[in-house]
């Protein structure tokens, strides 16, 4: 008989972002700047330590939830879009898709090193700032971790990263 796989999961009310954006598709087709209320779940699968458990419920939330918070209340733009052409200040960021143009207060934007700022985008981007936090301080041999976020009611996108 093969060992149980063991899985911690932690989504909270207060895990929630409230951010802009817009996406692209299609080539050359790009929505109007709106806004969500980002929610986000995290997942983490593993054997059992000595504890007996995955890993601490309670570090993982509040690894989840320093993340959240740098995205709440913020413009979120990818900077490695081949068309979304992203341009900061000390005092502003200027972003500019074929004939559209935009410019945030540079404290209102968070710079995302992705391609597009999807929901699917962003659960990869959250998983891999996760990993390499709580990678280095697990003793317990994590496997893999999994970060949903959804973008609307019912509408989640999620990725799932190996760890180690």
């Amino acid at each position: 008989m093969s060992e149980p796989r063991f899985h911690v999961r932690v989504t909270k009310d207060h895990l929630v972002f409230s951010a802009a954006h817009f996406i692209t598709f299609n080539g050359d087709v790009c929505e109007r700047l709106h806004g969500h209320n980002w929610r986000t779940a995290v997942e983490v699968a593993g054997p059992l330590d000595e504890n007996r458990y995955v890993f601490d419920f309670i570090a993982l939330r509040d690894a989840l939830q320093s993340i959240v918070n740098e995205l709440d209340h913020r413009m979120l733009l990818p900077t490695g879009h081949q068309c979304i052409h992203v341009t900061e200040t000390d005092r502003e960021v200027e972003v500019t898709f074929a004939d559209r143009r935009w410019i945030f207060p540079r404290e209102d934007c968070v710079l995302l090193p992705i391609a597009n700022t999807t929901a699917e985008e962003i659960a990869h981007w959250i998983a891999g700032r996760l990993r390499d936090e709580i990678a280095p301080a697990d003793s317990c041999q994590l496997e893999s971790i999994r970060v949903e976020v959804e973008e609307n009611f019912g509408q989640w996108a999620v990725c799932e990263l190996p760890i180690g």
